[in-house]
C-alpha cells in the first residue's frame, strides 16, 4: 500500500498534477488497496483541519493582503530604504530588510513576494538592475517570510510534531535575522563587484521622516510579537489581532483601503487559504495511512542503522529535504514528514524545536528552487519574466542560503539561545 501511494504521488508530480490532488489521489488509492473503510478518509481529513493553531493561517494571509492594499508595505519599504539605502547596493539591501520587517507580521512568503515585489522589483529595474536579478533577489528575500515569526510552516510543524508553536516562533528569530544579515552583506559585496547601485540613495527619505510616516506600520509587529511573548494572546489569537490592526491602519490611519476593496481582499485571502487547507487535509490523510502501515517506524529504524550519529543524521535529512522541497509544497512536506522525522531526531538527542527550524529553513529553499518554487513563480509574475530567465541569477542566492542552513544546522545555539533564555 505504501509503495503504491508513494509511486502514485510521484507519478502525479511528474505529470504536473497539483500537489493537493496528487496527495489526495495517492491516499484514496492506498485506501482501496489496503481495504480500509472509505469513511476513514473523511474522518482523517477533518481531524487534520480540526486544530486550533491552524486558524492562524487564513488570518495571517488576510493580514498580509490588507497590508499590501493599505499602504503599509510601501511605508515599510521607505523606512528600510532610509536605513540601508544610502550605500552602494542599498536598494537590494532595502529589499531584504523590508522582507524581514514584513515577515514579522505576514507569516507567508508568497504574500511577502507580491506585497514587497510589486514595489521594489520595478524600483530595482528603474535603478539599472537587471530584471532577472531583481526577481531572483525578491524571491529569495521573501523566503524570510516563513523563517522570521510568525510563520505558517512553523505552525504546521508545531501541530504535526506536537511542539510548542510559541517556542518555535521565538527560536525563529535567530536563524531569520542571521540569514537576512548574510543576504544583505552578500548583495552589497556583489553590487560593488558588479558596479551596480551607485545612485541607490536618490530620493531616499531621511530616517526621521521615514520613521514618522511608517510609525503605524512599524507598530504592527511590536503589538503582534509583544502580545505573543508578553502572554497577552496566543499566536493564533495574534493572527486575528493582526487582521484587525491592518484593517484599522489601512482604512482609518492611512485611508488607502476603501469599502470597495474589502470584497476583493477577502476573495483573494479565501482562495489562498482554501488551497493551503486542502493540501493540509489531503496530507493529513496521506500521513495517517503511512503511519498505519508502519512507514515512520521503518524509516526511523533505517535512519538509526544507517546514520549513526546526530551530525550524519542532520546531514542526511538536509540532503533529502532539499530534494523533496523542490517537488513538494512546504506545508505538505512538513505535515507528512514531521511526524516521521521528529521522533528520530529526538532519539538522536536533537531538540525538536531546533530540528523544526532546520526543516522550515530547508524546505523554504524549495520555494525558490525549480520546478515548483512558489516564490519563484510569484516573482516571475511580478517581474513579467519567464522562469528560465530568472534561474541564471538565482543560484548564487540559493548557495548563500544553503551555507546559512549549514550554520543553523550545526550551531543549535543560534536557534535555541533566545528560546532557552525566555522559556528556561
Amino acid at each position: 500500500m505504501s509503495l503504491t501511494m508513494l509511486s502514485t504521488m510521484l507519478l502525479c508530480f511528474l505529470l504536473t498534477v497539483s500537489v493537493a490532488v496528487s496527495i489526495g489521489l495517492a491516499a484514496i488509492l492506498g485506501i482501496q488497496i489496503g481495504n480500509v473503510n472509505m469513511l476513514i478518509s473523511v474522518k482523517e481529513m477533518f481531524n487534520s483541519l480540526n486544530k486550533f493553531p491552524l486558524a492562524a493561517i487564513p488570518f495571517f494571509i488576510l493580514a498580509g493582503n490588507l497590508m499590501e492594499t493599505g499602504g503599509i508595505s510601501r511605508r515599510l519599504v521607505e523606512f528600510a530604504k532610509s536605513i540601508v539605502g544610502g550605500v552602494q547596493g542599498g536598494l537590494p539591501m532595502t529589499c531584504v530588510l523590508t522582507c524581514m520587517i514584513f515577515a514579522a507580521v505576514s507569516g507567508s512568503s508568497v504574500a511577502t513576494t507580491f506585497a514587497i515585489g510589486a514595489i521594489l522589483i520595478p524600483a530595482l529595474v528603474k535603478h539599472g538592475y537587471p530584471p532577472n536579478y531583481a526577481a531572483a533577489l525578491q524571491a529569495t528575500s521573501a523566503e524570510l517570510g516563513v523563517i522570521i515569526p510568525p510563520s505558517i510552516p512553523m505552525i504546521l510543524y508545531g501541530v504535526a510534531a506536537e511542539v510548542s508553536v510559541g517556542e518555535l516562533f521565538i527560536a525563529g528569530f535567530g536563524p531569520g535575522i542571521f540569514i537576512g544579515v548574510v543576504l544583505m552583506l552578500f548583495v552589497h559585496l556583489y553590487c560593488r563587484y558588479k558596479g551596480w547601485g551607485k545612485n541607490d540613495g536618490e530620493g531616499r527619505l531621511s530616517f526621521s521622516r521615514a520613521t514618522i510616516e511608517a510609525a503605524w506600520a512599524l507598530l504592527m509587529p511590536v503589538i503582534i510579537l509583544g502580545g505573543i511573548y508578553g502572554g497577552v494572546f496566543t499566536p493564533t489569537e495574534a493572527s486575528a489581532v493582526a487582521v484587525f490592526y491592518a484593517l484599522i491602519v489601512g482604512m482609518v490611519m492611512y485611508g488607502e483601503i476603501k469599502f470597495r476593496d474589502i470584497l476583493p481582499i477577502l476573495k483573494k485571502s479565501v482562495v489562498s487559504s482554501a488551497v493551503i487547507m486542502f493540501i493540509i487535509a489531503n496530507a493529513g490523510l496521506f500521513a495517517f495511512l503511512l503511519t498505519r502501515a508502519g512507514v515512520p517506524d521503518a524509516i526511523g529504524r533505517w535512519l538509526e542503522a544507517v546514520l549513526q550519529s546526530p551530525a550524519m543524521f542532520l546531514l542526511g535529512v538536509n540532503a533529502a529535504l532539499f530534494i523533496i522541497g523542490m517537488f513538494i509544497e512546504t506545508g505538505a512536506a512538513i505535515i507528512v514528514l514531521a511526524p516521521i522525522l521528529a521522533p528520530v531526531a529526538i532519539h538522536f538527542g536533537i531538540d525538536p524545536v531546533h530540528f523544526g527550524l532546520v526543516m522550515v529553513v530547508n524546505l523554504a529553499l524549495g520555494m525558490i528552487t525549480p520546478p515548483f518554487g512558489v516564490n519563484l513563480f510569484a516573482a516571475c509574475t511580478v517581474a513579467k519574466l519567464s522562469l528560465d530567465q530568472v534561474i541564471t541569477r538565482l543560484w548564487p542566492f540559493v548557495a548563500v542560503v544553503l551555507c546559512c542552513l549549514m550554520v543553523i544546522t550545526y550551531v543549535p545555539v543560534l536557534s535555541l539561545g533566545l528560546r532557552d533564555l525566555v522559556y528556561r
